[in-house]
């Protein structure tokens, strides 16, 4: 088990996403603070209905693009390595924010080419009939499946459980499924084109009160 810092909010982050977010709530303006200063990595665990998921990924922080006067600031950070919460403490030992005991979980990166040839053409159809302008890049160019986590029409809890799915094959099958289903429908019901045309805004979260 490892120590990290956690900053739990209501979203998922996907390994390789840029999360841009605002931060001004003053103990996670620390853990902000603390990142910056030491050069650690945080995890963002995810939460549903109230609930701390056991499941997370672990973030860098790449920049702070913003700082305002009263403290606040805008954070660009980077999802790596999954994790298991082993032990969830309220507080880190002398901070004011957040953290856990940590266990890194091992993924499965070995995707099949070809099934990911299907799940680029199939999402490149479903955006050219939404007329969305967002690129999925070719397999070739490094393509993988959590590249479309958040850009394909899933709820929070199908981003959960698509990050929790280690084996590459079983996130593909997961991925290509949810593709086949919408393909056919008319329209845009589960709002895919908002969250594929998301333009690396700041969001401003408020982190659940723990």
């Amino acid at each position: 088990m490892q120590s990290l810092a956690l900053f739990p909010l209501q979203l998922v982050v996907f390994p390789g996403e840029v999360l841009n977010l605002h931060i001004f709530e003053p103990r996670y303006r620390d853990l902000v603070a603390d990142v910056e200063t030491e050069g650690h990595h945080f995890g963002v665990p995810t939460v549903m209905e109230g609930r701390l998921q056991p499941i997370a990924t672990e973030v860098r922080l790449r920049e702070v693009a913003n700082r305002y006067p009263g403290g606040e600031s805008d954070i660009r950070a980077e999802g790596g390595r999954i994790f298991h919460i082993d032990r969830f403490y309220r507080e880190y030992p002398g901070k004011p924010y957040p953290g856990g005991e940590v266990s890194y979980l091992p993924v499965d990166e070995d995707e099949s080419t070809q099934l990911n040839e299907h799940i680029v053409q199939l999402t490149r159809e479903i955006y050219s009939k939404l007329r969305i302008e967002r690129e999925v890049r070719s397999v070739a160019d490094g393509f993988r499946t959590f590249d479309l986590g958040h850009y394909v029409g899933f709820t929070l809890e199908q981003e959960y459980l698509f990050l929790t799915l280690l084996d590459a094959g079983q996130r593909q099958r997961y991925l290509l499924e949810h593709l086949l289903q919408v393909r056919p429908r008319v329209g845009d019901p589960l709002g895919i084109r908002a969250r594929a045309e998301l333009n690396g805004h700041f969001q401003e979260l408020s982190p659940p009160d723990f």
